[in-house]
């Protein structure tokens, strides 16, 4: 009788990896259904600048309306403005010397601001709230602050910056941190994020640095209590590795070696902790660093955050938050490298997307305001350092 078990054993291993198989492309079958590939929306304006920058400038010019209502893109859901969206393209503006079209900007936020409680997540060009479901969005707060300071505009909008700084005062809770909110991931949030973090921490920055220049010592005084709570909550709740929500543990690894956080998951806003949005640390330095490698899809640009989709699309405001970070934190070559992915990925009438794709194709909306801005402001830190808060 002939014994077949030394041939069972030798097909066993390739009975297993055929299974493997099966099951690896099933779930990359479940997860291409859950996150279809993006396309282009629209191709973008119809002028095209000869140079990455100069376009940038040009799709602002044209995002922009008559009364400062800055769209972060030209159609459907997009055609709205997000306080951030905003606030970064009046500080973009500024970097180039445009404080008339960047005072716009601002009197249009001034015109929407809320006396009290959070910015809304986005508003229609006229003004209005947009009822969509969306809550409230703190972050807000601290990016008109940090526009408002870059451009030396803090005693024509005084109370704007009053009101807003107040505001992340007021949310601060018992441990230092405030309440969750949905940040520019635009989704409900469980628990307090970096992304609402970091901002705040940049607005509380530029509101001391501006009641100082204007001898508000009471409110400098308020201000700056609040941002040294903060400062420790966030070292104490989310160092050492700066992830989008507090670890869940933290190990300490052998003598020498830097303790690492348990959980969290990197989140590209860590850029905001360091230059040009706040002074160098090097724990942070290497938060950033890290984050970035974690980030990196397979098409060269990142994705907002290890939690997010993972579908290998880029992000083109987070790959230019890296760009910024890099060139203002002197790293010029990383800088350069990620301006020439952006300027890659331009549509045909040389727009910036808000997305490549997994086939290396332009997707998403174009022009994308944020990412404009964020490009402009890169260049202009590539040419001389941005003040910091």
């Amino acid at each position: 009788m002939r014994d077949d078990s030394a041939r069972r054993v030798r097909r066993f291993p390739a009975v297993v990896i055929a299974v493997l198989l099966a099951v690896l492309a099933a779930g990359t079958a479940n997860n291409l259904a859950r996150n279809p590939q993006p396309l282009l929306v629209a191709p973008g304006n119809v002028s095209r600048g000869d140079d990455l920058a100069g376009q940038a400038v040009l799709d602002l010019d044209a995002l922009t309306l008559p009364n400062g209502a800055t769209l972060a893109g030209p159609d459907g859901p997009w055609r709205f403005v997000w306080p951030r969206d905003a606030s970064f393209v009046a500080a973009a503006r500024c970097s180039l010397g445009q404080f008339d079209e960047a005072g716009r900007v601002l009197d249009f936020l001034n015109k929407i601001r809320p006396s009290s409680g959070r910015w809304e997540a986005r508003y229609s060009s006229d003004g209005l709230l947009v009822r969509d479901g969306r809550e409230p969005q703190l972050d807000g707060s601290g990016w008109v602050l940090w526009a408002t300071w870059f451009c030396h505009a803090g005693s024509r909008y005084w109370e704007m910056v009053r009101e807003s700084a107040d505001q992340i005062v007021a949310e601060l809770g018992p441990n230092g941190l405030p309440a969750r909110s949905p940040d520019y991931w635009e989704r409900p949030e469980r628990v307090v994020t970096l992304g609402t973090i970091a901002p705040l921490l940049t607005g509380l920055r530029a509101a001391v640095a501006i009641a100082h220049d204007l001898d508000r010592p009471a409110e400098a005084a308020r201000w700056q209590d609040a941002l040294n709570k903060l400062s420790s909550a966030t070292d104490r709740s989310f160092g050492p590795d700066f992830p989008r929500t507090p670890a869940r543990a933290v190990s300490f690894l052998e003598p020498g070696l830097e303790p690492i956080g348990l959980g969290g998951g990197a989140d590209a806003i860590v850029t905001v902790l360091g230059p040009p949005f706040a002074p160098p640390r090097d724990d942070v330095d290497h938060a950033i660093d890290n984050a970035r490698a974690a980030l990196t899809q397979p098409n060269g640009g990142v994705t907002p955050g290890e939690d997010w989709r993972t579908d290998g699309v880029s992000w083109t405001p987070q790959t230019a938050l890296f760009a910024l970070s890099a060139a203002a934190r002197g790293d010029r070559a990383t800088a350069s490298s990620l301006l020439t992915w952006l300027n890659h990925y331009r549509t045909s009438t040389g727009a910036l997307p808000e997305k490549v794709n997994r086939d290396l194709q332009p997707a998403g909306e174009a022009p994308l305001a944020w990412t404009s801005a964020l490009v402009i402001l890169t260049h202009a830190a590539l040419q001389t350092p941005l003040p910091i808060p």
